[in-house]
């Protein structure tokens, strides 16, 4: 009865908490990994949780928080399941910044200028909202929303202090980040493609990268299909750069196309 009766009273302590409210408590334990945090209202033991990636943008996680610190937070998730509650520490330490990026909505056009270029995306300093605190601007586009066609470096498709107008997707509260598709702003051209082919129709196409499971080949602009290893060529063969090379012209036979993922296959073999 009294197991039952402590999940009732944190169930009901639970229901009276939602996303986006600042809760204070104290800090009961610190790990590498968390943060466990004995709520105000319910100190009966902590129900509140920091994890490692929403102590800070700027501070280690070992520096955040010790044992016995009071600490206000904002809640970005609630598990009446678990018991949990879990908390940012980094929205209640950039106010601002944590405010303007939740004002954002998906699919709402933000103009920016290009800041930095890194092998794992692409910054933007977006014209409004504050600086972020540790990051070359508060926009990230990662490389698949870049464009709809193959590229191999970010500079081929945007350039440091281009201006650039992009799409939201959503509010990385990890990274204290807005996510961004440049890509959306562009017309994409596979569903004009596939209306005006079909399966069983010949294409001429460039091979544009070998894999162990086949090529791509680009058959239009933006527009790429994969030749399975299988479909190479009438005579099996073991990996795909003992027939073909990148940049080699080759005729193919469209297979299948598929609409919803956007994906075509082809065939070398049957052409």
């Amino acid at each position: 009865m009294g197991e039952a009766s402590n999940d009732q009273a944190v169930m009901r302590f639970l229901a009276g908490i939602l996303v986006g409210d600042l809760y204070s408590g104290t800090v009961a334990a610190v790990s590498r990994s968390e943060v466990s945090v004995a709520l105000d209202g319910f100190a009966a033991y902590p129900l509140g949780a920091v994890g490692a990636l929403d102590g800070s943008w700027r501070r280690r996680f070992t520096d955040v928080a010790v044992v016995g610190q009071r600490i206000t937070a904002e809640v970005i998730a609630v598990d009446p399941h678990a018991g949990r509650v879990w908390l940012s520490m980094a929205a209640t330490e950039h106010p601002e910044l944590w405010a303007f990026l939740k004002r954002l909505r998906r699919g709402e056009i933000l103009a920016g200028t290009v800041a930095a270029i890194e092998r794992f995306g692409v910054f933007v300093a977006l014209d409004e909202g504050p600086d972020h605190p540790v990051f070359p601007g508060v926009g990230f586009i990662t490389y698949p929303e870049l464009s709809w066609r193959r590229f191999e470096a970010a500079s081929e498709v945007v350039q440091i202090g281009q201006r650039v107008s992009c799409e939201f997707l959503q509010f990385d509260t990890t990274n204290g980040e807005a996510r961004l598709s440049l890509r959306a702003t562009q017309p994409d051209p596979f569903p004009a493609f596939a209306d005006r082919i079909a399966v069983g129709q010949t294409l001429r196409g460039r091979v544009t990268k070998l894999v162990s499971f086949g090529v791509f080949v680009q058959v239009a602009d933006g527009v790429e299909g994969l030749v399975p290893l299988p479909e190479l060529g009438s005579v099996p063969v073991a990996a795909p750069q003992y027939v073909l090379q990148t940049g080699d012209e080759i005729s193919v036979i469209v297979t299948v196309v598929d609409r919803e993922r956007r994906r075509l296959t082809l065939s070398g073999r049957r052409a």
